[in-house]
């Protein structure tokens, strides 16, 4: 069972007045200008430490675990239990149940954070292998107890601490890859619908795979016709290019900066039998987004879809300009190479870039391109990345579908 007993005798951290009206209404942040310094210095606490969160009236309003480093000083659990192996494994069963209902194999996101009651602990699982990320100092105190509940609840046969994010430099956490048990195998496999992909679990972006945009990539296929001319850009190891060669695509460009994800974009193709079934041709070229892009503007080339998926350009909330004009300028690129009539899917997982924003970007882009454009739907994360209502913050993917004509005259 877990152990209630003395939360009393926990630390105190006290908030100044009218600062829980947020926790009130749902959020689970606590920043460290609402923490009242003066009676509860930050500066007493160590980094990952449990505390009972009071109201500056003394009312009682949770536990949560602190870290005096960080912006975000506090993140609510949500409970009044001291949070133990027994605690975890029954938020885990709780996600593993909505992701069951969702998926008839086990490949998605098990835990996703705040969203799971779980702060700061990402969990995507492979099959037999699950890769956990923690982002922060409260849960990185809890890192032996997150292994036993991961084999009571699952009884996985390979687990692999992939603790390098950017995240854990704000908690003053150090980055490492670990692997916890020892059968682990780096290339991980993803079964995706009717598909079967590799991927670098431990040498990887994030924590190997992007199921974020697996409804993203499914609603692609409608846009796909016999033949198509596909550009994939920031590739990655080609799961937007291999499903649209599978779809009917003739012929599948994947753009990328690593030559080890090419690689595996090429493999990946062959594993699905995408030459040898439907004569798509699948070719890589390696290099920056930005540079392949003008560079096939220049010779002429043209694609009947484009889909640019790069990564975060706006980490923090002041990188926004900067990534705004860098979203202008990419998809501007991008319709230049587009046929007309042919589509666009561009987007965006930067959390400090709204929908609205990216939304003006590629408007902006299409003035300057001198393209007529229309916006057919917006997808949005998968729903193994579920919202958190009261946190805006778990909503952060964006893709928007888009058909590119030449301009209306």
């Amino acid at each position: 069972m877990s152990d209630s007993s003395n939360v009393a005798e926990l630390p105190a951290l006290r908030l100044k007045r009218n600062e829980d009206r947020r926790l009130h209404a749902g959020h689970l942040w606590i920043f460290s200008n609402e923490v009242d310094t003066q009676q509860t210095p930050l500066t007493k606490f160590k980094a990952g430490e449990l505390v009972r969160v009071l109201a500056h009236n003394d009312r009682a309003l949770g536990l949560a675990y602190v870290n005096p480093q960080s912006l975000i000083s506090a993140r609510m659990l949500e409970t009044w239990k001291r949070p133990d192996v027994a605690w975890l494994a029954t938020r885990i069963r709780a996600a593993l149940s909505l992701r069951e209902r969702l998926y008839p194999k086990p490949y998605y996101r098990l835990v996703y954070g705040e969203s799971d009651g779980l702060p700061g602990l990402v969990i995507d699982r492979y099959g037999s292998a699950c890769v956990v990320q923690i982002g922060t100092a409260g849960m990185e105190t809890l890192k032996p107890q997150i292994q036993q509940a991961l084999e009571q609840v699952l009884r996985s046969e390979a687990l692999l601490f992939k603790n390098d994010s950017s995240a854990r430099e704000m908690e003053g956490l150090p980055s490492y890859v670990e692997a916890a048990t020892p059968k682990f195998d780096d290339l991980g496999q993803v079964l995706e619908d009717d598909l079967e992909f590799q991927a670098p679990l431990a040498e990887g972006q994030k924590t190997g795979w992007f199921f974020d945009q697996a409804a993203n990539r499914r609603a692609l296929v409608k846009y796909i016709r016999k033949g198509a001319r596909v550009l994939d850009v920031f590739s990655y190891v080609g799961a937007w290019g291999v499903r649209a060669a599978h779809s009917g695509a003739s012929e599948v460009l994947c753009v990328d900066s690593s030559a080890a994800a090419l690689e595996l974009a090429a493999s990946n193709a062959q594993r699905n039998g995408v030459n040898e079934r439907n004569g798509c041709k699948l070719t890589t070229v390696r290099g920056d987004a930005f540079d392949v892009l003008e560079d096939l503007a220049k010779n002429r080339a043209r694609f009947d879809i484009v889909v640019i998926d790069p990564p975060a350009f706006a980490k923090r909330k002041k990188e926004q300009p900067k990534a705004l004009a860098a979203y202008k300028r990419l998809n501007q690129l991008a319709m230049q190479v587009i046929s007309d009539d042919g589509i666009l899917v561009s987007c965006s997982c930067s959390y400090h870039v709204s929908p609205e924003d990216l939304q003006d970007a590629i408007a902006k882009a299409a003035r300057g391109a001198d393209k007529h454009l229309q916006i057919l739907e917006m997808g949005g994360q998968a729903p193994d990345h579920p919202v958190h209502p009261a946190i805006p913050e778990t909503r952060y993917l964006k893709a928007y579908f888009c058909r590119v004509n030449e301009s209306l005259k």
